[in-house]
């Protein structure tokens, strides 16, 4: 690390003599700066050691103030004064203010020239940034070994977090914590959720520093990873010490090595999701080109071995799942994590599952069902029992397909087939069926607004009992000739005859997709 006044007090060739702010001596020096200058401070950064003669601090005691409240303001480190040349001593003026800022003065006595202050701490200086390139070059060998071993980006974070004494965390790019080291740490890393959402608003990479605002007082870096302005994760960092030069090098050096990672990993995720997909459409028997009937399916098993992707076998489900890119990749992470004998894919912008039957033995939507739970958009399909065979797959993807879009139109998740086909009017609930229906059923609503009779009420009822006359009439509490009038006027209303099969069926979907109460 860089220099302190301290170090540079206690050094015996300099006879360095601390007068005030004396508090303050573990600041660190970034540079030495000699000037006679009143105002120095347009020529600093801060973090300077300012050496002067005092020839131009000023004669008057407010001069003097004014001179030390601009050098603290600048954030100067400390003072140094030569004397027994301008001044005899330290003035008492420049000691009260400096003390008052905190700001650390010594006197130089004039045996020490101030050129053997600054090549002692240039020398400090060059010392901590070889030490710095030592260290950080070390550390990046360290983690480039850790990432390429069997563990990755797990091995990564944890050479990180022990090399900076502290703890880190790696992201996916849901914000979701997939490696925090050491253990221990993990609620700190899940309690950066806000700060990780904040950040993914942001072009990668970007940066956020939260010093003192972490979870427990210490200081966290937080950084987003990824290439192309695209986000694949991010890096969280917490320490309670103050990070020095080294360290940020071999945050640096972590971030470099995780987003080539990433995006490695993006791209044989993407290799493997095409060859599983082409695995998929030949099971599927999309393989004529191939040569010759594959009906067992002996040859797509063949390639899929030798790929390392065995496919399940015996009596088999299929699922397709449809929704949102962000939701149908945790869907299938979660499918493939049900069994490894478990054969997910992507397909025309579905993911296609195929699974042993016996996971959803007594319910079959059950284990599906907690695959897409909180997953906002996702709908999914499930066939029946089928062989698992090329034609068994294709007819369970037949069905799983068909099964979905009677899920969705129903409002549910999950469509199992053979089930989500017992009733047909969840299908009505669209608005374009019930904009219909209410069209179709305007004329007699618009009759029994004018308080002329309970058509809509009599054909429900009517309907409901299968044009029985007694028992329709019997439930509206009226005489059947009341119902016979009132189904007759109903039709010249609609200018349709409801002895027609067709009608009937148009009228009572209506009376359903409408709303419409049942009749008591």
């Amino acid at each position: 690390m860089p220099p302190t006044l301290d170090q540079l007090v206690r050094a015996p060739a300099l006879d360095l003599l601390v007068l005030a702010g004396e508090r303050n001596l573990d600041r660190q020096i970034r540079w030495v700066h000699t000037s006679e200058l009143a105002d120095p401070t347009p020529y600093l950064e801060g973090g300077e050691l300012v050496l002067t003669t005092g020839m131009k601090i000023g004669r008057s005691s407010d001069e003097r103030r004014a001179y030390v409240e601009r050098l603290a303001e600048a954030g100067v480190v400390g003072l140094g004064l030569g004397i027994g040349l301008t001044h005899a001593k330290v003035p008492a003026a420049i000691l009260e203010a400096a003390e008052e800022r905190g700001l650390p003065v010594f006197a130089v006595p004039r045996p020490t020239p101030f050129i053997a202050i600054s090549k002692m701490v240039s020398s400090a200086l060059a010392a901590d940034q070889y030490e710095t390139v030592t260290t950080s070059f070390t550390a990046q060998q360290e983690l480039t070994r850790a990432v390429l071993g069997r563990e990755g980006t797990a091995a990564l974070i944890r050479r990180l977090a022990g090399r900076l004494g502290g703890w880190a965390a790696l992201y996916d790019a849901s914000g979701t914590p997939v490696h925090v080291s050491p253990a221990s740490a993990r609620s700190r890393a899940a309690a950066l959720a806000e700060d990780v959402t904040r950040l993914r608003g942001l072009s990668a990479p970007a940066s956020a520093s939260l010093q003192g605002s972490g979870p427990h007082g210490e200081r966290v870096v937080l950084q987003s990873l990824g290439a192309d302005r695209r986000i694949r994760g991010f890096l969280a960092v917490g320490s309670e010490n103050p990070p020095g030069a080294a360290d940020r090098q071999i945050v640096a050096s972590a971030t470099s090595l995780l987003t080539l990672a990433l995006e490695q990993s993006r791209a044989l995720h993407a290799a493997e999701g095409r060859m599983r997909t082409a695995l998929l459409r030949m099971w599927l028997g999309d393989a004529a080109d191939l040569g010759g009937d594959d009906a067992d399916g002996g040859l797509v098993r063949a390639i899929a071995a030798d790929l390392g992707t065995p496919l399940p076998s015996g009596d088999v489900v299929v699922a397709s799942a449809r929704g949102p890119e962000a939701a149908r990749l945790p869907f299938a992470e979660r499918a493939a994590a049900l069994g490894t004998d478990v054969f997910t894919a992507d397909f025309d912008d579905t993911v296609v599952v195929v699974a042993p039957a016996r996971l959803a033995e007594g319910d079959p939507a059950a284990v599906w069902e907690r695959a897409a739970r909180d997953l906002p958009g996702i709908g999914v399909g499930v066939s029946g029992t089928v062989a698992a065979d090329p034609a068994g797959v294709a007819e369970g993807h037949r069905q799983a397909r068909q099964v979905y879009g009677i899920g969705v139109r129903g409002d549910r998740t999950v469509g199992v087939y053979g089930q989500a086909a017992a009733s047909l009017l969840p299908l009505l609930g669209g608005d374009a069926v019930r904009a219909w229906a209410e069209e179709l059923l305007a004329p007699l609503h618009a009759h029994d607004a004018g308080g002329r009779g309970d058509l809509v009420a009599s054909v429900r009822a009517w309907l409901a009992r299968h044009g029985q006359w007694d028992a329709a009439a019997g439930d509206l509490g009226v005489h059947r000739h009341t119902l016979r009038y009132r189904i007759r006027r109903a039709e010249e209303i609609l200018g349709r005859r409801l002895d027609d099969p067709d009608v009937r069926a148009e009228l009572w979907l209506a009376l359903r997709a409408a709303g419409e109460p049942e009749t008591s």
